[in-house]
């Protein structure tokens, strides 16, 4: 079976240089073209695949528990629009009084997650950016796992500060380095958005009060999605009081835009006047808050939803499992396909989007070095139907882009042996 796809409108694949940039803007331009469009001789460039057509599969939505087109956020949206319009689009600096919108929305936020406070910010990104740079100084010791999202990275540049990086998910790593060098800030996800792998908590937090390190944990994928009500990994493993902040982008289970960071009242007070984020830009609109409160209405009651999100994962990694795919390090929502070199990568995206099936492609620096992939994100709103047809598509493809010869299918744990009878 196959769907229609768009590719994009035929252009020329290098555009000619514009007659006023100077040498300096136009060799920084001319090295984008060179290494991400010159080297694959095609519209569809590393960063560029087709459009999906009418019938095909979205597999790159972060809308986990399908509420986007929500009537419910609609209405509250459109009332508060109506009534007021955009509203003030000023610096959340300047918005003191904790019974208007905002501060009603932080204190439900905070309720929901079991902290004394929450401080709304413009984005995820801008959250831990934010938080990082209000945090760090230049002296501060910041060690972060290496998959950890780019905006805490960022958040680390903003503060002048080194990055100490540790191993992937290895507590122990962490805790040699800690013994090096003694306290810091410790940065990592949750739930890892390039391969849906699950932060072992408990361990982290352990090795944070061992060294008097200060704790921040990007729960951008999993709140909504993962414990109770949704209120995220570090409320299902009770550890809310033993993490100093949390980060969440509203972008992933809110469906919309804005970011959050959570913790204690003091600390939360000193963030909203510290961050350079929180200060220079604009607060997320009037309306936006009225969707955010819609939305928290919906996760915080529905739990339909995060168990079809839940099954749906399941089965799809089941089905890419037993197709010979390495799909072993998700533990939620989010499966990779990891096809190693950029080139192999583009071969996966195209096959697949030749028959419908829509995921992200990833490559570096949001991976390592040679391990592009194709990211699925599940959600609570695709049919069995549907996920069916993706491990068609995936079967189908198997040969035709070298599956068995990927590294990470090479690294696949061998299926255990047959007991003798």
């Amino acid at each position: 079976m196959s769907f229609p796809s768009v590719p994009p409108k035929t252009r020329p694949i290098v555009p000619p240089v514009a007659a006023i940039d100077p040498p300096l803007l136009r060799s920084r331009v001319d090295d984008f073209y060179r290494e991400r469009v010159e080297k694959h001789g095609s519209d569809l460039y590393l960063l560029r695949g087709r459009y999906p057509g009418p019938g095909a599969i979205q597999m790159r939505t972060n809308d986990y528990l399908d509420i986007a087109r929500d009537a419910r956020i609609v209405a509250a949206e459109v009332a508060v629009l109506r009534r007021q319009g955009h509203g003030d689009a000023i610096s959340r600096v300047f918005v003191h009084n904790a019974e208007d919108p905002y501060g009603q929305l932080e204190r439900r936020i905070a309720r929901h997650v079991g902290a004394e406070d929450a401080v709304l910010c413009a984005s995820g990104y801008c959250a831990n950016i934010g938080l990082v740079q209000a945090l760090a100084s230049p002296e501060t010791r910041v060690y972060v796992d290496m998959r950890a999202h780019a905006s805490l990275w960022q958040g680390i540049a903003a503060a002048g500060a080194s990055p100490t990086p540790f191993r992937h998910n290895d507590p122990g790593y962490l805790d040699r380095l800690a013994r090096r060098h003694g306290p810091g800030l410790v940065l990592v996800d949750a739930l890892y958005s390039t391969d849906g792998a699950v932060c072992p908590l408990a361990d982290m937090v352990a090795v944070a009060e061992a060294h008097g390190c200060v704790l921040v944990v990007d729960e951008t994928h999993s709140f909504g999605a993962q414990g109770p009500a949704g209120a995220g990994l570090t409320v299902a493993l009770g550890l809310q009081d033993r993490v100093h902040f949390r980060t969440i982008g509203l972008s992933k289970a809110v469906a919309a835009r804005g970011g959050v960071v959570v913790g204690a009242a003091r600390n939360m007070e000193f963030f909203r006047y510290e961050a350079f984020p929180a200060i220079f830009s604009t607060g997320v609109l009037p309306h936006e808050v009225a969707g955010f409160g819609a939305a928290l209405d919906i996760i915080g009651t529905e739990q339909w939803r995060r168990d079809r999100l839940h099954a749906n994962h399941a089965y799809l990694k089941a089905g890419l499992h037993d197709l010979g795919y390495n799909v072993e390090a998700s533990g939620a929502q989010i499966i990779a396909l990891e096809a190693g070199a950029n080139e192999a990568v583009i071969v996966l995206r195209d096959a697949l989007e030749e028959r419908g099936v829509f995921g992200s492609l990833f490559c570096p620096p949001a991976t390592p070095r040679n391990r592009a992939l194709i990211r699925f994100t599940l959600n609570a709103g695709l049919t069995r139907a549907q996920l069916d047809a993706v491990l068609r598509a995936c079967a189908e493809v198997r040969g035709e882009v070298g599956m068995a010869d990927w590294p990470s299918t090479r690294r696949r744990a061998p299926a255990p042996a047959l007991a003798a009878e």
